[in-house]
């Protein structure tokens, strides 16, 4: 059995607390002192806060890039789930904000840490379509009570379908959930409507409410990634929203989409990216910009209030808000000049 002398752990415990205290004041010198002499980049003192949120927080860009380079984890949360980049944001540190920015998107690139970390209890794609869905007039949720789709996001479908319907022509939708954005879509009277469909109980509920009886509708139950190379034909306008995939899944999907969209045409997708979280949700806007912007697209970013759609009540019953933030930014996305 080992002895363990109070005075051997206490004396890194003080280096951190001191580490977060120089962080909070300014005091470069101190940090780099510190962070040599084996200070702790990742503790959270007293007030639930690491040194680099301290750093962040009072916009000191040199300390944050100290403390970066130290490796401090740039994605930490406070117990309130805010990170460094949070606290920059709110306080309007711009420096400051760019390079906790760049990290994330790097970090992402290289890891994905955001995305498993969000995705890690919950189902993969597989094993939503063997689940049981139930369907109600506001939601649609899976067997332990996540929201699949829910009614509040009716005006981002109708946008969405504004935006990709700008060309009329040939349709196409990938995950019907409610039918929000189809329902959307239809009301611009595309010459050809196109949705693929992967949930058994949705495309069973798709066929009793008369889809399939619509003249331009052509419906296709399976995944994506299993019949993408039965459609023949290339579309004007392409929507894509699924429900139990992982970011990775996305970026496979924008694989086709040079030669799954037309010269003119206009790509969207729904953008719920980390959203209970404002900075994450920032940094994958612009990873997602970022990749799809080396396969030959360019992406305007379309800011929407959300925040009088999202009250108390519309969570009732659903085990997860999968939105807490007050705007959703839509992507319109289109071949690049």
């Amino acid at each position: 059995m080992s002895i363990s002398y109070g005075f051997t752990q206490s004396k890194p415990m003080e280096e951190a607390d001191q580490l977060c205290l120089a962080a909070k004041s300014g005091d470069l010198i101190k940090v780099q002192t510190l962070i040599n002499s084996g200070a702790d980049v990742t503790h959270f003192d007293n007030e639930g806060l690491t040194p680099l949120m301290h750093a962040a927080k009072i916009g000191n860009a040199e300390i944050v890039t100290a403390l970066l380079e130290s490796g401090a984890p740039w994605n930490a949360l406070t117990p309130s789930s805010l990170s460094a980049g949070d606290f920059a944001m709110e306080e309007g540190h711009q420096e400051a904000f760019d390079l906790l920015l760049k990290t994330g998107i790097q970090s992402e690139l290289i890891l994905g840490t955001i995305a498993r970390n969000q995705t890690k209890n919950e189902y993969s794609n597989q094993e939503y379509l063997q689940d049981r869905v139930s369907f109600s007039e506001d939601k649609i949720m899976d067997s332990e009570s996540k929201g699949v789709m829910m009614a509040w996001e009716k005006p981002l479908m109708e946008a969405h379908a504004k935006a990709i319907c700008i060309n009329g022509g040939h349709i196409l939708n990938v995950g019907f959930g409610m039918g929000l954005v189809d329902t959307a879509i239809q009301q611009y009277g595309p010459s050809k409507h196109t949705i693929i469909e992967a949930h058994p109980e949705v495309y069973k509920r798709m066929i009793e409410s008369g889809w399939e009886e619509k003249e331009n509708v052509k419906i296709v139950f399976g995944r994506w990634q299993d019949v993408l190379d039965k459609l023949d034909d290339r579309f004007d306008g392409i929507f894509f929203d699924t429900y139990g995939e992982y970011y990775e899944d996305l970026r496979e999907f924008h694989q086709n989409l040079p030669k799954l969209l037309k010269p003119e045409g206009v790509y969207s997708y729904f953008n719920g990216f980390c959203g209970s979280n404002a900075f994450f949700h920032v940094v994958y806007c612009n990873l997602v910009t970022l990749e799809i912007e080396n396969l030959g697209f360019s992406t305007q970013l379309i800011p929407l209030p959300v925040k009088d759609c999202l009250g108390d009540e519309v969570w009732e019953g659903v085990k997860q808000k999968y939105w807490q933030l007050d705007t959703y930014y839509l992507p319109v996305c289109q071949f690049s000049e």
